[in-house]
């Protein structure tokens, strides 16, 4: 059985082992592949398995590969597989749902935290010499910010959402969410509309998936709506975000910080409306990637394709 991986590289860049699943077949393992539908093609070869985390397989290239049985994803959004090209070839396609639960929400509040306190700034400050030159015996560069009693807004609810809710909690804070009212609310926890949600806020977190309902979702309508002087952090995706709009509301203070590990264009493009923004900390799609996560990831996307060979697929997405 031949077995391949589209672009393993951003998984697993070293400091993971693919052994367990060249114990299973022939496995060919390339760090990236380029999207354009004759690479790919050419990448996937005559593999009957294929793991993809980033790289497109839209319904040009599934026509040209339908000896392909099963196309596990490498990540938990799928939409880089046509799933329903795949599924009238007859091929399974599996995700891997929950693997960077605890790590997601632990970046969100390191945003949220840095946000409050900006660490990284301060030292940069002392390391340049600005304490050594200080008349005081300590100085501060931005404005402190204590969490205790704040709201924070939950755009979403399920189990990143969640877990991000206990840990701010820890903080004293007050969490109000958008989420779906068909689970029970956690202790300290509330559902509100996403009005009263904008409202209420002293922090925005979104944790939402990207779908056509809530593309664009935080705009400059939905920003009107928000207290003045909100923090907002995105470590979901960055098509929830006109990103334009943004920029405008934190030139004007209408939102006094925002940290997101996502943009709507991914590696970043130069002309980015958010780069360069002062008051605006990026980082690079990285809340999900510490060792631990990808770890579960892997070893979920192995059982995935395990009971696949079984007979009994798990974790399959719809079409």
């Amino acid at each position: 059985m031949n077995i391949v991986v589209l672009d393993g590289y951003t998984l697993n860049p070293g400091d993971l082992s693919w052994r367990k699943l060249e114990d299973l077949g022939t496995l060919k393992v390339y760090d990236r592949t380029p999207i354009d539908t004759s690479s790919v093609v050419a990448a996937i070869g005559d593999a009957e398995i294929v793991f993809t985390n980033k790289t497109p397989l839209p319904r040009e290239v599934l026509q040209q590969v339908g000896h392909v049985r099963y196309i596990g994803v490498l990540a938990t959004g799928f939409n880089v597989v046509d799933t329903q090209a795949a599924k009238a070839m007859g091929m399974v396609v599996t995700n891997v749902p929950t693997y960077g639960t605890q790590t997601v929400a632990q970046m969100t509040l390191a945003l949220l935290l840095e946000m409050c306190h900006h660490v990284g700034e301060h030292n940069r400050a002392v390391h340049a010499g600005d304490w050594i030159k200080s008349e005081d015996f300590c100085f501060w560069n931005y404005p402190l910010v204590e969490l205790e009693g704040k709201t924070m807004g939950l755009v979403g609810f399920g189990q990143i959402g969640r877990a991000t809710a206990r840990l701010a909690r820890t903080f004293g804070m007050r969490i109000i969410t958008t989420g779906s009212r068909s689970l029970p609310e956690p202790e300290g926890c509330a559902y509100v509309s996403l009005d009263e949600l904008l409202a209420q806020s002293d922090v925005i977190s979104m944790h939402c998936p990207l779908t056509d309902q809530t593309e664009g979702i935080i705009n400059k309508n939905s920003i009107a709506k928000m207290k003045d002087g909100v923090m907002f952090i995105n470590t979901s995706r960055g098509g929830l975000v006109v990103e334009e709009d943004l920029k405008e509301a934190l030139l004007d203070q209408k939102i006094s910080f925002a940290a997101v590990d996502v943009v709507s264009q991914e590696p970043m493009k130069s002309d980015n409306p958010l780069l360069g923004v002062e008051n605006c900390i990026i980082t690079p799609h990285i809340a999900w990637a510490s060792k631990a996560a990808r770890s579960r990831l892997l070893q979920t996307a192995l059982d995935n394709l395990n009971a696949f060979l079984k007979g009994n697929p798990v974790n399959v997405v719809k079409a």
